[in-house]
């Protein structure tokens, strides 16, 4: 029988909808920001078993530029690859995560709270093809990872992030200098090399742009 259940917090998700995870038969798909949406050992080795166990085009994993925001997650999806997973990267934040395994099942994540985050999970027909359908679409106007990677995702190194961090703050350039320990002059030159690295034509949309990659905070 289709039904909708709503499920409050990781604990809960994997105690009421955990087996789900390792019943995968044919084809398990995944939209979320990060690699931390959804609660391990579950999704995230879930996807390792299944290529190992199914082949080559079974997994697709959906992510935002946020994912690759440390050397561990891309890492752990250069491995999926390596495996036989497909993974794409979106333009940008993802309004709305889900997981749809067989076409069967899908759940749905809501957004963080201070109680934890609530889950939808679903075996509705109509529902499930809906969702499911949505991921197709966002999946085709994504990017290949390997792709991305070569010539959008730009690295920044620990001191352009740390002024990255300092534009975000509001403080003026010379109390940002101070704060790092730089010359005005070094300071602004740094502002520059990043506006370069960002492709950003001013300091707003540095910011914005850094946020879209999930390279802010």
């Amino acid at each position: 029988m289709a039904e909708s259940v709503t499920i409050h917090g990781e604990l809960e998700l994997l105690a009421r909808a955990g087996q789900l995870f390792s019943s995968v038969r044919e084809e398990f798909v995944c939209a979320a920001r990060d690699l931390d949406t959804w609660p391990r050992p579950a999704a995230r080795e879930v996807a390792q078993a299944r290529v190992r166990e199914s082949g080559a085009q079974r997994v697709r994993k959906l992510l935002s530029p946020a994912a690759l925001a440390d050397e561990g997650g891309r890492e752990h999806l250069q491995a999926l690859l390596a495996r036989g997973a497909r993974v794409r990267i979106a333009a940008g934040a993802l309004p709305h995560e889900t997981i749809v395994i067989d076409r069967r099942y899908a759940i749905l994540a809501g957004p963080d709270s201070p109680g934890g985050r609530a889950y939808t999970v679903t075996t509705e027909p109509t529902l499930v093809g809906g969702v499911y359908a949505l991921f197709d679409a966002a999946w085709e106007a994504a990017t290949d990872l390997t792709s991305f990677l070569r010539g959008e995702q730009p690295h920044l190194d620990a001191a352009s992030r740390t002024v990255l961090r300092a534009l975000g703050s509001g403080a003026t350039d010379a109390a940002a200098a101070r704060e790092l320990g730089m010359s005005l002059r070094t300071y602004r030159r740094r502002v520059a090399e990043l506006l370069d690295a960002l492709d950003a034509g001013s300091r707003f949309q540095a910011g914005v742009r850094a946020g879209e990659l999930g390279l802010s905070g």
